[in-house]
């Protein structure tokens, strides 16, 4: 299972080495906040893991709310045990279990609305307030880390003009992050372990510690009347 925190499910030792050189320059939250905003709002994020993603938005200024399995809470309220204002409850995608009209932006790294999710986003619909935001990370892929990592639904038809989101009135921000590792030793090592032979011709063939990370966010605005695109040209794409 996906979790928040990565794209990838690692072992934990794995994940810690590469959240040490995931998206060093902060690309990923910077292009959330650009699109929601996200500072003094009320913002949920659906999935905590070990709360990662959930610094970053409170580095961002958001009143924020995490939703994770019931099994998962403990850990997570552990994690977070510094951050007094961030309040933790149990939900999914698919049941928020806030009331209506509670928030101003709802954010998924990775491991929610995963293709067609007709009712996870009726669901976002029913919490967000009007003008509120759904901002849903997905990987993007024509990359360094995708070659690694084989044939995945993300890297195909989800960012076509033809695919579920952009035919469900959702436009996409694809964002050019990086892996930067102190060395191509460290880099060769991590992508060895973390995925075995296609790692390794990977590293092989790097010249300088750093792969390319492409990052799409789908985003979509409530207005009165439900979820709407944010303009008449639905799916249009913007890269950053």
């Amino acid at each position: 299972m996906l979790v928040a925190d990565l794209p990838i499910d690692l072992a934990n030792d794995l994940a810690d080495r590469l959240l040490r050189s995931f998206d060093l320059e902060g690309k990923i939250p910077r292009a959330l906040d650009a699109l929601g905003p996200l500072g003094d709002r009320d913002v949920v994020l659906v999935d905590g893991a070990r709360g990662v993603r959930a610094r970053h938005l409170v580095e961002l200024g958001a009143r924020l709310t995490i939703l994770e399995r019931p099994e998962l809470l403990a850990g997570l309220q552990a994690a977070l045990a510094d951050l007094p204002g961030v309040r933790v409850a149990p939900g999914t995608a698919g049941a928020l279990g806030l009331p209506d009209g509670s928030a101003d932006a709802i954010v998924a790294y990775w491991s929610a609305f995963r293709g067609p999710s007709e009712a996870e986003v009726a669901e976002a619909e029913r919490v967000l307030r009007p003008g509120g935001r759904l901002l849903v990370v997905h990987d993007y892929g024509r990359d360094d880390v995708s070659r690694m990592r084989g044939d995945l639904p993300e890297y195909g038809s989800w960012g076509r003009r033809d695919g579920w989101y952009l035919r469900n009135g959702f436009r996409i921000r694809v964002i050019h992050a990086f892996w930067t590792f102190g060395s191509l030793e460290d880099a060769n090592a991590l992508l060895a372990d973390a995925f075995g032979e296609a790692g390794k011709a990977i590293g092989l063939a790097l010249t300088r510690p750093r792969l390319s990370y492409n990052v799409a966010i789908y985003h979509r605005t409530r207005t009165a009347d439900g979820l709407a695109p944010d303009s008449p040209v639905a799916g249009l794409a913007q890269v950053s």
